[in-house]
């Protein structure tokens, strides 16, 4: 039987508190974008280390959309990409965290022998797939999910289909993480000071295959 969790509010405070409470340094957090034009994009506190988009996910749809397809490249993802795998229902929200924080790494200084200093530590050598059995017998992470779900301001339920994927850029190359495919996708070339901005542009064609939905959320991890 799938293991499932109950979903994390889309909010950036429940967000921060949570991460905070794993050894995140405060002056690392995320924060709402609110449109994403120039104008909007130009308000995010600077540096932008990751974006974590919120939507209605239908894999059936985007697989038949020319617009959704990513670039294509012959060559590996990057090896310093940290990607997971998801196999606990209800799971991206903390997932895409987790990718958000694990492909910056290098920016972030992680309190020693915190929960997500020992996480990637313990994970670094692992692959996708392992790395997703070993998150779905961690009770310590199970139990900070828990206690993130009960601070949001909305009533969690299951059975949702929003889906939480996150955008990187390592090694010059934006990619989509997103723990229900196999590996990550390239966008194409990118680079820490145009993230933001790499990141809207294929988030505006993936929200105009679901232009009868308003139900989607964008949110910046950046450093303060």
């Amino acid at each position: 039987m799938v293991k499932r969790w109950l979903p994390l509010e889309a909010n950036p405070d429940v967000m921060n508190q949570f991460m905070w409470g794993l050894g995140v340094p405060e002056d690392v957090g995320f924060c709402d974008v609110y449109g994403l034009d120039g104008e909007m994009l130009a308000m995010v506190p600077q540096p932008v280390l990751a974006v974590i988009l919120l939507y209605p996910q239908d894999r059936i749809k985007e697989s038949q959309s020319s617009t959704a397809s990513p670039v294509e490249t012959k060559q590996e993802p990057s090896k310093k990409v940290y990607f997971t795998r998801q196999t606990i229902g209800n799971a991206c929200g903390t997932v895409g965290i987790i990718h958000a924080l694990g492909n910056a790494a290098s920016k972030i200084k992680l309190g020693e022998g915190s929960y997500f200093d020992r996480f990637y530590k313990q994970t670094a050598d692992m692959d996708p797939v392992q790395r997703a059995a070993f998150l779905e017998e961690d009770q310590e992470m199970e139990d900070a999910h828990s206690v993130a779900v009960s601070a949001g301001d909305t009533e969690a339920k299951d059975g949702v289909i929003e889906h939480y994927i996150c955008f990187s850029c390592v090694d010059g190359e934006l990619y989509e993480l997103d723990g229900g495919n196999s590996r990550p996708i390239s966008h194409g070339p990118s680079s820490p000071d145009t993230l933001l901005q790499d990141a809207a542009k294929v988030i505006k064609g993936r929200l105009a295959l679901y232009s009868e939905s308003n139900n989607f959320n964008v949110m910046a991890l950046s450093g303060r």
